[in-house]
């Protein structure tokens, strides 16, 4: 998927300007004219999903094909839902055989096709919740989790990527053989106890930044491929920068 462009259809950028004078701060006022005119937040609201974050999980989707018809996928950090609503098209979940399992502290409506806990994934029991939930191991873990921002980079960077690490573990723990781990980290050095724990448990490593993640942002995802299951494993796997 190629990023939205300007120009005739569907994607073209519908310019918007704050007025100075509009009681905004100056930086304030910036980012909110550059959020409304943001190409993926247009179409976002034009095609019905709840944030333009939906975009980058169907981009990684595109080119490495993790979502499949049937399979089950526990959703980390879900709110607002974009994630949740591109796995339940693609999977074919309904509130009849919901096949996703999400999870976030925050408040978030309803999404078809998904049970939806309202939990600190943080808490003791809240892996336990998912896999019931689901109704069994999933073949997928996705994760858009992000600590809340101090202001403080280096201490953002650190706590996003402990939250990188839970999952990762979770993840190891509860996939079945040949499953999928997706997770948010940032450019600038992603733990290495992380990497070695990935490649360990599975084929292949990837870093990825989809199209729609924005080119200033430091936000980059770690892929880990067709996991080996719950054994120990000699070999360790190569990494794949692209």
């Amino acid at each position: 998927m190629k990023k939205p462009t300007s120009g005739k259809g569907p994607t073209r950028v519908l310019r918007t300007k704050i007025k100075k004078k509009s009681g905004l701060k100056e930086s304030s006022r910036r980012w909110l004219e550059r959020h409304m005119n943001d190409p993926y937040v247009q179409r976002s609201k034009a095609e019905g999903y709840r944030s333009r974050a939906a975009y980058k999980l169907i981009e990684i989707d595109e080119r490495y094909k993790l979502l499949k018809s049937g399979m089950r996928v526990v959703d980390l950090g879900a709110a607002p839902g974009g994630w949740c609503q591109v796995a339940a098209r693609k999977l074919g979940s309904t509130d009849e055989k919901p096949l996703i399992a999400a999870i976030d502290y925050l408040d978030m409506d309803p999404v078809p096709g998904c049970v939806i806990l309202k939990k600190d994934f943080l808490d003791d029991d809240a892996p336990a919740a998912l896999i019931e939930a689901l109704g069994g191991p999933p073949d997928v873990v996705i994760s858009d989790m992000a600590a809340p921002t101090t202001g403080h980079r280096r201490t953002d960077h650190i706590r996003t990527m402990h939250l990188g690490e839970v999952a990762a573990d979770f993840a190891i723990s509860v996939l079945k053989p040949g499953g999928h781990f997706l997770t948010k980290t940032f450019q600038g050095g992603t733990a290495n106890d992380l990497l070695t724990m990935l490649k360990q448990n599975f084929k292949s490593v990837h870093h990825v930044k989809p199209p729609a993640s924005r080119d200033e942002s430091v936000e980059l995802f770690l892929l880990a491929k067709d996991f080996k299951g719950r054994k120990d494993v000699d070999q360790v796997s190569s990494v794949s920068e692209d």
